[in-house]
């Protein structure tokens, strides 16, 4: 893992606030089945360990806006091994907003590497 200064730790940030949304829905329409949040973030930390993408606790607050949004669903079910969890899914209403969004992300990624490629 790499260590990050402060101007690169804010821009990080800042992307990571705009691209979370995107990420939470994809884990979530390609899992076929509900998830907890510390299962997909332990999912997304073993896919990129060395990408500092997304901490649990920004996690969290991501899932709830999808959900009051209505872009997810959630159940809450008893766990054998601690506190009850919270199972998010994606809705029809997410499946849209992802195949939207990946278009955008599709689009902005291809105008930010023609910028830097010059």
């Amino acid at each position: 893992m790499f260590v990050l200064d402060a101007h690169t730790k804010k821009f990080q940030k800042e992307l990571n606030a705009g691209t979370s949304s995107l990420v939470l829905l994809s884990v979530l329409n390609r899992s076929g089945e509900p998830m907890y949040g510390y299962q997909i973030a332990k999912m997304l930390e073993e896919s990129a360990p060395d990408i500092p993408m997304m901490k649990q606790g920004t996690l969290y607050p991501v899932l709830r806006s999808l959900e009051d949004n209505g872009l997810l669903g959630s159940v809450v079910e008893p766990s054998v091994s601690g506190p009850p969890r919270r199972y998010y899914k994606i809705t029809r209403e997410g499946r849209e907003a992802l195949a939207e969004w990946t278009e955008l992300w599709k689009q902005t990624r291809k105008f930010v590497d023609s910028i830097l490629k010059g």
